[in-house]
């Protein structure tokens, strides 16, 4: 897989959800604090957004909020708005909404929705996204973003048969062509963070090597030939791919390793002398004692606390 797709399946767990919702002025919504994240696409009419830190976002439509860090926030049609305080269930589904007056037109119109994390492994890719990821509706931009808007709009409109694995995979499509629009954009500034992931994915030496790395974990890789891969000598590699991924090749190489072996342990019966492989070790004790350098615990033990 590449890089962006393993950061954002080492992190999911469950089944996202989402729902289309009318508001009729006035309206506004409070949600708590969580773990996980979640998405609100203006389709019609328009918003404010309060994060927990920072000043309220004017939405419009089309317009695309992701909050990535599950630290509260409000949304209303205006600033005064008073705010209905929502608890989402532990699957991350909304409450039933009330029905709305015979005939009412609503006033604004949402997609919304929200997908569960293991936050104990978060990759760095995701943990340095601002506390709001704002993409303003544009014509000409995001293309494929509107595209799986649209389509999963039609499915919660009118669900046919097979409905529920489609909503699903098309959220888990929407969340990666959000991070990927992200990303592309803050690569394409001078964003002020030469050492973060956009930069990073946005250097074509840096990203082969991270490419290697997550399509062969297991491969017994070295400084050497991952410079190789990036097309620059052994130490001027280093150096840039410690400034830009902030920490060493063989540093992260080892991160993701030990990453990949717990989600396997977590949500697979996979022997642990097969996780071992994957993870690039030959012997199961060598990879006992890494593992439980890294966690805290011995792979048995994650497991059996994990289930």
């Amino acid at each position: 897989m590449d890089v962006l797709s393993d950061a954002v399946a080492a992190m999911r767990t469950g089944r996202p959800h989402s729902g289309l919702r009318d508001k009729y002025a006035p309206w506004g919504l409070r949600f708590e604090a969580a773990s996980g994240a979640g998405f609100h696409v203006v389709l019609r009419g328009s918003a404010w957004l309060m994060p927990a830190e920072g000043e309220p976002i004017a939405l419009g439509p089309g317009d695309v909020a992701f909050l990535a860090h599950g630290r509260g926030h409000a949304i209303a049609g205006s600033l005064d708005a008073p705010l209905e305080d929502v608890s989402l269930d532990a699957e991350g589904r909304w409450p039933a909404l009330p029905t709305p007056p015979k005939g009412s037109v609503p006033d604004t119109v949402m997609l919304c929705g929200a997908y569960l994390l293991d936050r104990s492994r978060a990759h760095p890719l995701l943990t340095e996204l601002p506390e709001v990821v704002h993409l303003p509706a544009r014509v000409g931009a995001y293309g494929s973003l509107r595209t799986a808007v649209e389509l999963l709009g039609r499915e919660l409109t009118d669900p046919q048969p097979g409905s529920d694995t489609i909503v699903a995979n098309l959220l888990d499509t929407l969340l990666l062509y959000i991070l990927r629009a992200w990303w592309q954009r803050e690569g394409q500034q001078d964003s002020g963070h030469p050492t973060g992931w956009a930069a990073a994915l946005a250097d074509p030496g840096i990203a082969a090597a991270l490419r290697a790395i997550h399509e062969d974990p297991a491969h017994p890789w070295t400084v050497g030939e991952l410079g190789l891969r990036a097309g620059l000598s052994r130490a001027a590699f280093a150096r840039r791919f410690t400034t830009l991924v902030g920490q060493p090749p063989l540093t992260y190489l080892t991160w993701w390793r030990m990453t990949t072996a717990g989600r396997l342990l977590r949500e697979a019966d996979t022997p642990l002398r097969v996780v071992a492989q994957h993870a690039g070790y030959t012997s199961e004790f060598a990879f006992a004692k890494a593992f439980k350098r890294e966690f805290g615990v011995a792979p048995g033990q994650y497991r059996r606390r994990a289930s």
